[in-house]
C-alpha cells in the first residue's frame, strides 16, 4: 500500500514540529511538575504493569462500564450491554446480534474496539451480523465521543466503544488469580458461565487461560410479537387471500398477526476459548494472545415476507491473534506502545438445513503510539495506524463483490495547561483509505483529513466548562459503494453508488461538569453538520416484491443533548442513599428528505441507590417518548416505560472474593420497541427479565 506523499509528509512534519520544541523544553525544564489531571497516587511502591489505557483531558467525557455494573449488564452482544448509558442505544436486531448506537449513529460510523484495535469482523457491514466481543475478559468498556475518537480512526464520526481486554495480562500476580462469572436469565431461559485464570510463570512471565459459554432460547415478550401497524397489514393481506379463496394462506397470516409469547427463531448460543502470555518488567512489556469465538443465532424475518421462508440462522466463527507491547524510554517520549491483531472470520447464513450465503474475511490492524512525558502541563501522544481487511461473499445474498480495504493513518493528540484554570486541547489525523474490488474492476482512493480543537475552563473547584470543535472525514464504506441486490436481513432491495465522495462534517460540542465528594453532574450539547452524508433512502418503488432503498449523499444535521446527575442525598453510619437522573435526546434530518432513519427518541431515567454495609440496592425507571419523527415509509414507534431493580451483595466485604448480583429489567412486563432497530416491528425488547449472577475473584 502506498501513501499520497504530500499529505502524509505534511502531517508527519506537523507532528515533528509539535514535538521538537518540547524536546528542547525538556532540556531546560528538568523534571517538570505533575499535571493537574494526573490522579495517580504518590507512593514509594513500584508497580510493574503492561501499558494502561490513555487518560488525557480530551477523554474526560468518556463514559465507562466496569466492576459490578459490567457483570450485571453482561449479555451476548455489546449493544445490549451499553444501552443503559446516556447517549447510547442499540440496534437490537435480535437477542444474538446487537451493535451500539451512539448519538443516533451506527454501522461504519461507530468503531467497536478491543484495546484500541477493531473487532475485525463483519458487524458494520449489516445489522444482522454479530459483533465479536467477549465480555468475560474485559476489565471495563469505555464509550468515547468527540476529539478522542481521532485516536482510533476518522470514520468513527459517531464515536467509539473500546473494551480494555485482560487476555494479555498487564501485571505479574504473586500467585494464581482466578475469575469466574455465571448467570441465569428468565426472559430467554439464558444460561452462561465463564472462567479465567492468570498464572505467574516466574518473576516476569505470566500466562492466561479463559473459556466462556452462553445459551438462550427464544425470547419471551409481553403482548403481541408484531407491532400494531404490522398486524394490520397482515390482517389486510389475510382478508385479500380469503377473498381470493386461498384459505390456507389467509389462516397462516392471521396466525402471524395474533402471535404472542415468544419471538420465533431468536435463540442464540456461543462459546469462547482464549489464552495469553506476557513478559513484563520495569523496562517494558510484550504479550500475545489467541481467541476462538463461535456463535450461532437465529435471525427473525418479517412476518409474511416471501412464501413460507425457511428459518434463517447465522453460524459465525472467528480466530483472532493479538499482540501488545511497550518500551519505557523516560525522556520526552516516555513510552513507545504498539498493538496489533490478526483476525480470520467467517459466517454462514443457514436457511433451514441448507447453506445460503457465506462471508469469509481476514484482517490485520496495527497501531504504534509515542507517549509524551508530562512537561510543565504539556502532554500528548502521536502515532500511526494501519489496517487491511478482505471480505468475500458467496451465495444467494452476495449483493456486493469481494473487496479489500486498506487504511494507513497518522495522528497526534495534544493537551496543554494554559494556566488560570484554562486548558487547550487539539488533535489531528490524516488517513488514506483505498477500496478495491477485483471482480468489479473497482478502485478508489480517499484522502481524509480530520482535526479537533478545544478549550476548557475550571472557574472554581469541582466545576469545568468546555467547548470542542471537530472536523471529521469518513470515506464511503465498501457496502455503500458496491451494494446492488436484495438484502434479506433488512427486507429491502439496496443500491449503492460507486461515485460517492468523502463524507465530511463540522461539529461543536459544549459541556459543563461538576464533581464533589457527594454530587456529580454533567450536561453536554452537540451539533454536527455534514456536507455529503450517506444514507439508504426509500424510493417508494418495489423490486422483486421488496421496497427499494437507494444510498444517497445529501447534507445532514445531527444535534442533541446528554445529561446526568448523581447526588448523595443521605449518609449514615455504614450506609448512604443516592439519587440518580439521566436523559438524552437526538434530532437528525437529511436535507430535502426529512428525518434520518432509526433515531432514538427522547429518553429520561431516574432512580435511587442505597448502600448498607455489604448490600447495594438500586431501583429505577426508564421512559422513552413516542418517536414520531421517522423516515419516509416507516411507522411511528410507540413510547414505553420500564421499571428496573438491581441488588448486589458482597458477603465478605466489597473487596471479598464473592459477589451475588440480582438484576430485574422491565419488571411490569411492558411492550417496548427500540426506534434504532431495523426489526422493531417484529422483535420487541424482552419482557420481564430476572437475572442472577455470581462473580468470583480470588
Amino acid at each position: 500500500m502506498t501513501l499520497t506523499s504530500q499529505p502524509a509528509a505534511a502531517l508527519l512534519l506537523s507532528i515533528a514540529i509539535a514535538i521538537s520544541p518540547a524536546a528542547a523544553a525538556q532540556e531546560r525544564a528538568g523534571e517538570g511538575h505533575q499535571s493537574p489531571h494526573d490522579d495517580s497516587d504518590v507512593s514509594t511502591a513500584i508497580v510493574v504493569a503492561g501499558h494502561l489505557p490513555t487518560d488525557y483531558a480530551l477523554l474526560e467525557g468518556t463514559m465507562s462500564l466496569s466492576g459490578d455494573d459490567l457483570a450485571a449488564s453482561a449479555r451476548g452482544q455489546i449493544g445490549e450491554m451499553l444501552a443503559r448509558l446516556p447517549g447510547v442505544s442499540a440496534t437490537s436486531f435480535a437477542p444474538g446480534v446487537s451493535r451500539p448506537v451512539l448519538r443516533g449513529f451506527d454501522g461504519d460510523r461507530v468503531r467497536v474496539l478491543v484495546d484500541g484495535i477493531g473487532s475485525i469482523d463483519a458487524s458494520s457491514v449489516s445489522a444482522d451480523h454479530a459483533v465479536v466481543f467477549d465480555p468475560l475478559t474485559v476489565d471495563h468498556i469505555d464509550v468515547l465521543h468527540g476529539p478522542a475518537v481521532l485516536l482510533y480512526g476518522g470514520q468513527a464520526i459517531g464515536g467509539a466503544v473500546n473494551g480494555i481486554d485482560k487476555r494479555i495480562p498487564r501485571r505479574v500476580p504473586d500467585s494464581p488469580e482466578f475469575h469466574a462469572l455465571a448467570g441465569l436469565g428468565s426472559a430467554a431461559r439464558e444460561r452462561s458461565a465463564g472462567a479465567a485464570i492468570d498464572i505467574p510463570l516466574d518473576a516476569r512471565f505470566v500466562g492466561h487461560l479463559d473459556a466462556g459459554w452462553r445459551k438462550s432460547s427464544d425470547v419471551r415478550v409481553p403482548g403481541y410479537v408484531n407491532a400494531r401497524q404490522l398486524r394490520g397489514q397482515l390482517l389486510d393481506e389475510a382478508a385479500d387471500f380469503r377473498a381470493a379463496g386461498d384459505l390456507a394462506r389467509a389462516e397462516a397470516l392471521s396466525e402471524l398477526a395474533g402471535q404472542q409469547g415468544r419471538v420465533p427463531n431468536s435463540a442464540a448460543s456461543s462459546h469462547t476459548l482464549g489464552a495469553g502470555l506476557a513478559f513484563i518488567d520495569a523496562g517494558g512489556n510484550l504479550g500475545i494472545s489467541v481467541q476462538r469465538f463461535d456463535t450461532r443465532y437465529g435471525v427473525p424475518l418479517r412476518p409474511g415476507a416471501g412464501d413460507d421462508p425457511e428459518a434463517v440462522a447465522i453460524d459465525l466463527v472467528q480466530t483472532r491473534f493479538d499482540l501488545r507491547g511497550g518500551v519505557e524510554l523516560g525522556g520526552f517520549i516516555k513510552e513507545i506502545q504498539f498493538r496489533g491483531a490478526f483476525g480470520d472470520y467467517r459466517h454462514v447464513e443457514l436457511e433451514g438445513a441448507e447453506t445460503g450465503t457465506r462471508f469469509d474475511g481476514k484482517g490485520i490492524e496495527f497501531r504504534l503510539d509515542l507517549v509524551q512525558s508530562d512537561r510543565e502541563g504539556w502532554r500528548g501522544r502521536s502515532g500511526i495506524t494501519y489496517l487491511t481487511r478482505k471480505l468475500a461473499v458467496t451465495g444467494e445474498e452476495a449483493i456486493f463483490p469481494a473487496y479489500q480495504v486498506d487504511r494507513i493513518g497518522a495522528f497526534t493528540l495534544q493537551s496543554l495547561d494554559l494556566g488560570a484554570g484554562f486548558e487547550g486541547e487539539s488533535a489531528g489525523r490524516y488517513e488514506q483509505a483505498i477500496v478495491r474490488s477485483g471482480p468489479a474492476g473497482f478502485r478508489r482512493t480517499f484522502d481524509l483529513w480530520s482535526g479537533a480543537a478545544g478549550v476548557s475552563y475550571v472557574p472554581t473547584e469541582g466545576w469545568k466548562l468546555g467547548l470542542n470543535f471537530i472536523r471529521g472525514a469518513r470515506s464511503p464504506a465498501p457496502e455503500e459503494l458496491l451494494t446492488q441486490g436484495l438484502h434479506i436481513a433488512t427486507q429491502a432491495y439496496e443500491a449503492g453508488d460507486s461515485d460517492f465522495r468523502v463524507e465530511s462534517s463540522k461539529g461543536f460540542e459544549a459541556f459543563v461538569r461538576f464533581k464533589s465528594s457527594r454530587a456529580e453532574f454533567s450536561l453536554t450539547a452537540y451539533r454536527t453538520r455534514f456536507d455529503n452524508f450517506i444514507a439508504a433512502v426509500p424510493t417508494g418503488e418495489e423490486r422483486e416484491g421488496f421496497p427499494v432503498f437507494r444510498y444517497r449523499q445529501v447534507p445532514a444535521r445531527y444535534q442533541g443533548l446528554e445529561a446526568m446527575a448523581e447526588i448523595e442525598a443521605m449518609r449514615w453510619s455504614g450506609g448512604s442513599l443516592q439519587v440518580e437522573l439521566a436523559g438524552d435526546y437526538v434530532d437528525a434530518d437529511l436535507s430535502g428528505i426529512g428525518p434520518a432513519p432509526r433515531i432514538p427518541p427522547l429518553r429520561l431515567k431516574g432512580g435511587v441507590s442505597a448502600k448498607q454495609g455489604n448490600l447495594h440496592l438500586h431501583a429505577g425507571a426508564e421512559w422513552n417518548r413516542r418517536q414520531n419523527r421517522v423516515a419516509a415509509f416507516d411507522a411511528q414507534v410507540a413510547g414505553f416505560t420500564t421499571v428496573n431493580f438491581g441488588a448486589d451483595w458482597h458477603p465478605f466485604g466489597d473487596d471479598g472474593p464473592i459477589t451475588l448480583l440480582l438484576d430485574g429489567q422491565n419488571l411490569f412486563n411492558q411492550t417496548a420497541r427500540r426506534a434504532a432497530s431495523f426489526t422493531r416491528d417484529f422483535v420487541p425488547l424482552p419482557g420481564r427479565d430476572i437475572r442472577l449472577t455470581v462473580k468470583l475473584d480470588f
